[in-house]
């Protein structure tokens, strides 16, 4: 592989998680009241804050990936961010059955989404 058309794959792969990031942030304002019971449901202080500042927070670090400013500490705070929201509404261990088998799912997502920001915080 060249050098340029690696720099390009890394520049797309920025693009793409960075704006996964994004796009789930815009998202969770768009589904703010039931997003904010899901977090107060696990007795989380404040969830609408919480929740509000978790989203902005994930669309500055998912625009500054992107962009390729700060893509170290972009990316760390995003594995962050994955690992906190995870915990918080995706506890499939108090989960039976199709419930569940769908947050280990997204949990084995989200360990996905966690590999590649670990990869592209090394990432010059």
């Amino acid at each position: 592989m060249t050098p340029e058309l690696a720099h390009w794959m890394i520049v797309a792969g920025r693009i793409l998680m960075g704006g996964f990031y994004v796009i789930a942030g815009v998202d969770h304002f768009r589904a703010l009241d039931q997003l904010t019971k899901l977090i107060a449901a696990r007795n989380v202080p404040a969830p609408r804050l919480v929740l509000i500042a978790g989203s902005l927070a994930q669309m500055v670090a998912g625009l500054l990936l992107m962009e390729g400013e700060f893509q170290e500490l972009a990316a760390l705070g995003l594995v962050i961010f994955t690992l906190v929201a995870g915990v918080m509404l995706l506890n499939f261990w108090d989960k039976n059955g199709d419930e569940r088998r769908t947050a280990v799912s997204h949990w084995r997502s989200n360990l996905a989404l966690i590999g590649g920001l670990l990869g592209l915080a090394v990432t010059p």
